[in-house]
Formats: C-alpha cells, structure tokens, sequence
C-alpha cells in the first residue's frame, strides 16, 4: 500500500517519507479501511516534532488519528456485512503505529463510526481528535441545559465543535474569538454570543452577554492566558475543562480557584473512556448530519505532499482544515 510515515522524529521535510508498505489486515475485532481523506491535527504534529515531551514508542509511525473511507475487510467477530460501509476513523495512531496517512488503516471496529452518505468524507475525517475533545470538555462534568457555557479559540477545531455540542445540548453559547471580523463567524458556527478578545474588558463583556449571571463551565483553549478572566466570570462550584495551554508550567492561583470551588478538567484525548468517545462519536456525527458543525476546508494535498501540509498547520497559514486526498 501507498503510504506516508516517519522513522525519526523532527522537521516535517526531513523525517517524512511516502512510498510503499506492506499491506495490512484487520485482526480480531478489528476493520481496515480504505482511507479516502486522511485529517491533520496538532497533535500528529506534535507525535512527528516530539513535542511536550513525547517519545516514538515504535520504530516506524504511519501518521494521523483520524480519516474517513469505506470498510474493505473485517477481523474475527466483526460483522462482515460491515464491508463497503463508510466510515469516520478516530484514535488510528493511538497506542498503534498505522495511521489514516495510508491507503488502508487498521482500527478497533467500534473507531470506525457509520458514515451517511450525505456527509462529505473531509468534513468526517479530521473530526475524531478535535470534535471528541470538545465533546468531553462539554458534557465530562453532566448535561449543559440551560447552563451557561463559554466556548474560547470558537474557530479553532475543537472550538468549533464545542460550539455544537454545547448549543445542541440546550445551553446559552459564548464564544471568544480573536478579532472583531471573526464574531459573525462564531454566531454562524453556532454560538449565540460572541467577544472578541481584541477589544479588552473580556470578563466584563462576556457577563454583560450572560446578564450578569456567571458562567457554569468554559471549554478552554488557553489555560494560563486565560485563567484570570475565567476565575472572574465562573459561579462557584464551576468547570474549566482544558485541553491546551501556552505555558508549559503556568503558576496556579490556588486559593481564588479553592475559594470558589472550581473543577479544573484537564483533557488529552488517547485516554477518554471508551464510553465517552462512544457517545462522542454519536453525538458528533448528528451534528454532521444536522449541519450543525461544519468545518472550512482551506486545502486539500495529495498524500505525496504531506509535509506541506503539515507545515501549513503548523504555521497557522490557513484559516480551516487541511486534509490529505488519500
């Protein structure tokens, strides 16, 4: 099989390869697909530079956790009227060396999520990593009726998803985005408020959209940048679900978070529970379904030029997804 991988970690040009691999075959309880678009995270660039410390745990990485294609063979136990169905992919290089970065990818059957054929196959296949975060950054601390819910970095991949998620499951949306101009795209992506953080007075503008009524949870981009605002604006007894920071070793402000009595979640997404991505996966594809999370498609490179598209995401030179045609 066609495929892209890496031996060493580093640069995008310098350790990424394409050629041919042997072909791989499900196992039991397992599916290989027939990868169609194969979606790009940070947190493939982050396995590939060795970033916040990582390791390879195994000699050779076919990158990429998520990706979307069709069922073209089945393992021991798994249903084979499961074959040419198609599917989104999540958790591909989790614990596994073989990604989406490859014409077939191996997987668990219960990671290749049914796919209807009236979603496009790019909108599915960078859904996994980013829509399961904010999914769990949602609804890990219970539903969200009626709450109040603040959703920051709203146009990024998970942001975007956490919009969905949050709006679909009853609650009052704030966004945070980062310029004025980006505000009507946030309210289009489903919040129902949006502030842009250039303008200064964040907390004070995001309580004069609640009505003064603190925020239940936030979904958190930025942990350290912004810890203050969150600790102004939360009830007591709220949530800040995180999944990235800037600072590595931010300082922790104890006694205002004690105070309070505030939950900080910290999420990374190869170990959820396999009930949560479950349920994440049920949900997102609704929204799919429903048209309620859609993501921009800003570039679409064959798997031949996957270390451009790495170094697109990398660089931040796009304002959507960038997915490889598989």
């Amino acid at each position: 099989m066609r495929a892209a991988w890496y031996d060493r970690q580093g640069p995008a040009r310098e350790v990424l390869q394409v050629g041919e691999l042997p072909d791989r075959w499900p196992g039991e309880g397992e599916v290989r697909v027939r990868v169609a678009v194969s979606g790009i995270h940070v947190g493939d660039l982050g396995k590939r530079q060795g970033w916040w410390g990582s390791t390879m745990s195994f000699p050779r990485v076919v990158p990429h956790g998520d990706g979307a294609g069709v069922i073209d063979a089945v393992g021991f136990g798994v249903d084979p009227s499961r074959i040419g169905e198609r599917v989104w992919v999540y958790l591909a290089q989790s614990y596994r060396p073989f990604g989406t970065a490859a014409e077939h990818t191996v997987v668990p059957a219960r990671h290749a999520v049914p796919l209807p054929a009236d979603v496009p196959y790019e909108q599915a296949a960078g859904l996994g990593i980013p829509g399961i975060t904010a999914h769990r950054a949602i609804l890990a601390d219970g539903p969200v009726t009626g709450q109040r819910v603040l959703v920051t970095g709203a146009l990024g991949a998970v942001g975007r998803a956490a919009l969905a998620v949050a709006r679909r499951g009853g609650a009052i949306v704030v966004a945070t985005v980062r310029t004025p101009d980006q505000v009507e795209h946030a309210l289009a992506a489903g919040a129902h408020h949006a502030v842009d953080t250039a303008d200064g007075d964040v907390a004070a503008r995001i309580l004069e959209y609640t009505g003064g009524e603190p925020v239940d949870r936030v979904a958190e981009l930025a942990f350290d940048a912004n810890l203050a605002t969150n600790l102004e604006i939360l009830r007591v007894g709220g949530v800040i679900a995180t999944y990235a920071t800037g600072a590595a070793e931010p300082r922790i402000p104890y006694w205002p978070l004690g105070f309070k009595n505030i939950t900080v979640r910290f999420l990374s997404n190869d170990d959820f529970p396999e009930s949560a991505n479950e349920a994440a996966a049920t949900e997102l594809t609704a929204a799919l379904v429903a048209g309620d999370l859609r993501y921009p498609i800003s570039a679409r490179l064959p798997l031949a030029e996957i270390a451009q598209a790495h170094e697109l995401v990398e660089h931040g030179q796009t304002r959507g997804r960038v997915v490889l045609d598989v």
